[in-house]
């Protein structure tokens, strides 16, 4: 396999991702980004707790999608993240949504 090959198929990959993320993000209600993951979810449980001096974020998502362009199966049932690091929850506003279908 050639460079260029390895290119091709690392660009097709992300354009059918982004085909499949506009095809489901109308389905959840929340967008979930991680220092490592995006996630779609419908049902976020965010929770703040401490180790000693050390606070991190136990965060439980339930009926999830992983953006994850290597991931053979996306849509995932639940979903725990334990971090120490930054997470962003936000409520997908449905009327916001509008990815052109043309993209691809």
């Amino acid at each position: 396999m050639s460079a260029e090959d390895l290119d091709n198929y690392e660009t097709d990959a992300e354009l059918a991702l982004y085909r499949e993320y506009r095809d489901v993000i109308k389905l959840f209600t929340y967008v979930v980004e991680t220092e490592r993951r995006f996630y779609l979810a419908n049902k976020v449980d965010f929770n703040v707790r401490s180790a000693g001096q050390d606070v991190y974020f136990d965060v439980q998502l339930t009926d999830a999608w992983v953006w994850d362009v290597y991931r053979p199966s996306r849509f995932v049932t639940n979903v725990r993240i334990v971090t120490f690091k930054d997470v962003n929850v936000e409520e997908v506003q449905k009327t916001d949504i509008d990815i052109p279908d043309d993209i691809g």
